[in-house]
């Protein structure tokens, strides 16, 4: 008889900005510049990579998949949060937030591997920089992006599935702006204990194992480098490695304080601040990392625009 009360739950309510009151329009405003300089940001470093062939190498193709996953990363998200700062009822279908959740986490793990990859790529060029293009032909490069884009896949559908399979009928009032897994968890009338391991795991994996890859990447980097003769070398070396660590610190920074704290460090408001810097802040500093101080990007990208605005005149 107790459960003839129980109406499952067939939408959540996204209470994460709701306590700003008229600050959410300000907060539209600054997350939509920042989404648009976000976007075309990321525009122009896959056109210029795709334009220039100078740019047609491995890392430069690495660069485009990972602008192109967080085009794809903050679409799944800021749209969705952008209008809800405008709305007076911020919902979404209960079907709609199982999406929505297992397309951030295949696109967020992907991402974790993808600098793996990255790392890797960094290994074969310093360590191995006479069978660099051999190592890291196409098919290579590609069966690398194939691969890191399975894991996200296979943890995803795994996670999701483990979430929605649990009953909601207590509450459909989110904490937080968008479905991720902790929130959502805390929605559940109940959750068994081999589940939430599972779903720990998963995540903590995730991490720890592209994160291990890069530290055995480094270690092999650092210990050649460490044998050049030349104090410019050893420069070069290091900074073409350094925007990929500083990418990899942030992002990892980031997960690990959302996803392998202890639930007693629980705080919604934490939460929604963090999600804020990996949702929209890291994709847009991270195209700027990358590309600011490469000057073989920056060439590239006035060949390219002096090729689109004088070759018409011709």
């Amino acid at each position: 008889m107790g459960q003839v009360n129980e109406t499952a739950v067939t939408e959540f309510i996204f209470l994460g900005f709701s306590s700003l009151g008229e600050l959410q329009r300000l907060l539209f405003l600054v997350f939509l510049l920042l989404y648009l300089f976000t976007l075309s940001t990321n525009a122009i470093i896959i056109s210029t990579i795709v334009l220039d062939r100078a740019l047609h190498t491995p890392m430069y193709f690495f660069l485009a998949v990972l602008s192109c996953s967080e085009t794809c990363y903050t679409f799944v998200i800021v749209p969705k949060m952008l209008v809800d700062l405008l709305a007076q009822k911020k919902t979404i279908s209960f079907l709609g937030c199982a999406v929505q959740m297992f397309t951030f986490l295949f696109l967020g793990c992907s991402h974790s591997f993808l600098l793996a990859v990255m790392g890797y790529d960094r290994y074969v060029a310093i360590c191995n920089p006479l069978r660099y293009t051999v190592i890291m032909g196409p098919g290579v490069c590609g069966g690398l992006v194939a691969s890191a884009c399975a894991c996200g896949f296979t943890v995803a559908q795994v996670i999701t599935s483990l979430v929605f399979r649990l009953p909601f009928h207590s509450s459909n009032q989110l904490h937080h702006f968008f479905c991720d897994i902790s929130p959502v968890l805390k929605l559940a009338s109940h959750h068994t204990r081999l589940s939430q391991m599972v779903i720990f795991l998963l995540c903590a994996l995730v991490l720890i194992i592209p994160l291990l890859l890069i530290l055995v990447s480094y270690i092999h980097i650092i210990s050649a480098v460490l044998q050049f003769s030349s104090t410019g070398g050893r420069y070069k070396a290091f900074s073409t490695c350094a925007s990929h660590l500083i990418v990899v610190t942030v992002h990892y920074g980031c997960a690990s304080f959302i996803y392998l704290r202890p639930k007693s460090g629980y705080s919604s408001s934490q939460d929604a601040l963090i999600s804020v810097s990996y949702t929209i802040l890291t994709p847009l500093f991270n195209p700027m990392i990358y590309t600011l101080r490469n000057k073989e990007f920056k060439s590239a990208l006035h060949r390219v625009v002096g090729r689109k605005i004088f070759l018409p005149q011709h």
